[in-house]
């Protein structure tokens, strides 16, 4: 007699199958982790030094103009000379170094154009200490003509703080938006969502390097991030979902996933961080008590605009709507005919694009990076966890408010390096005092 294998016979074996692959993710994400970015760094560190003429325009506002054709070098701290260049058009000379040490670098003053010199009391050589490269690329800044700076009144730093909290802040919110939706939906806390950020930033700045305009690329990056988001979930996540694979084992595939791109990141592009070879030399245009580059300002009012739109199409579209149901109660919707399946893939799709978006905006605005989106990631927790976990409209109030507390920080004596931390501590505070946040709603449980 042929006796049959049931289904319900592979489940064990197939469990484990799960938890093999979990494993291993993890095993070789923190492997590539503690081998990857020491290799990097020490073949990426470098000395980037900016030589720039200070001077102020027609209407007596600072616009330091970059001196080219200028020599400078790199020793050891022993004299030995490591490399010497000559600054570019931008006033830039970028000289790589072998690793994380004491450096003294030096300007020709001979060099220097006629009628220049250097900056009253500014030395020709100035020490690089090891502790000082926070990234793998240090700057140091040589200046000539007389000094250009202005004591700032106490109302023009806070106007200046809050411009750009809030610069960071719609930033924030439009990378959190796809975290807070997707957490809503399926429940999974997708600590992957950071490489999005990066991923639509770095595919831009490959496309502007090949030659695209980043008017061009930055549209071809957001296709490109919401194609990601759309096979993360189309050939991970949705798989998992169908076979009740828990939301804990999810999450564990995240943190994996996030540790394998972050390396893969680093391995392509490298440790240095890199700007878009359009809008990246602006001078500030004072506007009332801020001043503010023309780029920062277009970035600000489309990051606006972003939002605008998504507040507008959560709120009066069907698919809002649908997505809305969704996040509420995902049964009760597929109960009353709503596809959940297809909104939680377009919610996928959307969320990655934005995020993508963020990025690009990001690296504008400073630079691109291969840990960008990390760094952002758990001010975009702090700010959905802020709006309330969830919510389709908490993200966007959540980061907002988190942008703000960050850039602000520093006008209450918190150091510069240290400004995140305000915004994580109230991110404890929140999940003590007010768990589901400002838009969020108490549940019962139990």
């Amino acid at each position: 007699m042929i006796q049959r294998t049931r289904w319900s016979d592979y489940q064990p074996s197939r469990r484990r199958l799960v938890q093999l692959v979990l494993g291993l993710l993890v095993a070789i994400g923190a492997l590539a982790a503690t081998q990857s970015p020491a290799n990097a760094q020490d073949s990426d560190v470098a000395i980037r030094i900016q030589v720039k003429d200070q001077q102020r325009n027609a209407a007596g506002q600072a616009d330091n103009q970059p001196l080219p054709g200028v020599t400078v070098s790199v020793e050891t701290a022993d004299g030995a000379e490591i490399g010497s260049a000559v600054t570019d058009e931008q006033g830039v000379a970028l000289i790589p170094v072998p690793g994380k040490d004491n450096y003294v670098v030096k300007i020709d003053t001979d060099s220097l154009p006629d009628g220049k010199g250097l900056a009253d009391g500014a030395p020709a050589e100035q020490a690089v200490a090891a502790d000082s490269f926070i990234t793998a690329t240090r700057t140091v800044n040589f200046f000539t003509g007389a000094s250009q700076s202005s004591k700032q009144s106490q109302v023009d730093r806070i106007a200046q703080r809050i411009a750009d909290g809030v610069r960071l802040g719609l930033i924030i919110a439009m990378c959190s938006v796809g975290l807070s939706l997707i957490f809503g939906t399926t429940g999974l806390t997708n600590f992957a969502h950071g490489e999005l950020v990066t991923f639509g930033a770095l595919v831009a700045y490959a496309l502007n390097n090949a030659g695209l305009h980043i008017i061009i690329a930055a549209p071809l990056a957001v296709i490109a991030g919401g194609c990601l988001g759309w096979g993360s979930d189309r050939f991970v996540f949705a798989k998992l979902r169908k076979r009740n694979v828990g939301l804990i084992s999810q999450m564990v595939i995240t943190i994996g996933l996030a540790i394998v791109l972050k390396n893969m990141f680093l391995f392509y592009f490298g440790g240095r961080d890199k700007p878009f070879l359009n809008y990246t030399n602006q001078v500030g245009k004072q506007i009332g008590p801020i001043v503010i580059t023309p780029r920062d300002l277009v970035v600000t009012i489309l990051s606006a605009l972003v939002l605008l739109v998504v507040a507008m199409t959560l709120q009066y579209s069907r698919l809002g709507k649908a997505t809305r149901a969704v996040s509420d109660n995902v049964d009760l919707a597929s109960a009353t005919g709503i596809d959940s399946s297809r909104v939680i893939r377009m919610i996928w799709i959307a969320g990655a694009a934005l995020a993508a978006l963020g990025g690009i905006f990001r690296g504008l605005d400073e630079q691109v990076a291969w840990d960008m989106g990390t760094s952002l990631l758990f001010l975009m927790f702090a700010g959905i966890t802020l709006g309330g976990l969830g919510s389709a409209y908490g993200a966007l109030v959540g980061g907002f408010c988190v942008g703000l507390f960050v850039e602000t920080a520093t006008l209450f004596g918190v150091p510069t390096e240290l400004k995140t931390a305000p915004a994580l501590l109230i991110l404890i505070l929140i999940l003590l005092v007010r768990p589901q946040g400002i838009l969020g709603r108490a549940q019962r449980v139990g």
